[in-house]
């Protein structure tokens, strides 16, 4: 499966959705291990299958084992930060801010590709999991490395993107069962 394929599933209602994926897959700002390790990230967080196959279809031939497999652990790990953090964010118990998470995150010291593009792909996934504090964390150690407010503008436009796809073909798929 490919994009093409994926947006010719996308139905007219949500046309602008289809136009932004095009778009998304040709993005400019990011390096092309960014791009593609974001948008592989940004599906393994969208749970949909269909959007899964498509997009790593068409990512992996662009991307190192390394440089996927890192993508698949962000999607891993921020799957679980994502959670914890958003919790010890918006409970109003402020005693868990004090306590230590005792959650294995080794991946993030060695990810197996440069630090900038982990985080990033970290950012997308935090984007779609919703979670304020990660996002600011992750963005933070993207200014820190030198990437510019376009390059985590674009990270996060594709997470918004795959996220939306992901939406829109689930409700169709839910309307037809």
């Amino acid at each position: 499966m490919s994009i093409d394929a994926l947006k010719s599933r996308i139905p007219d209602y949500a046309k602008d959705i289809r136009l932004n994926l095009s778009s998304a897959a040709k993005e400019t700002a990011l390096t092309e291990q960014q791009l593609y390790g974001t948008l592989l990230a940004s599906a393994l967080a969208s749970r949909n299958k269909e959007v899964i196959r498509a997009i790593s279809d068409e990512a992996l031939p662009h991307l190192s084992e390394d440089a996927a497999n890192a993508a698949k652990a962000a999607a891993a790990v921020m799957g679980m930060n994502n959670i914890y953090y958003r919790f010890i964010h918006l409970a109003s118990e402020k005693e868990y801010q004090t306590m230590p998470p005792r959650l294995r995150m080794n991946v993030m010291a060695n990810p197996g590709v440069e630090k900038a593009d982990f985080e990033l792909y970290s950012l997308a996934v935090s984007a779609v999991n919703g979670c304020g504090m990660c996002i600011d964390s992750h963005e933070i150690e993207l200014r820190k490395a030198g990437l510019t407010g376009s390059e985590i503008q674009a990270a996060v436009k594709i997470a918004s993107i795959i996220h939306a796809v992901a939406a829109v073909l689930d409700g169709e798929d839910a309307m037809a069962a």
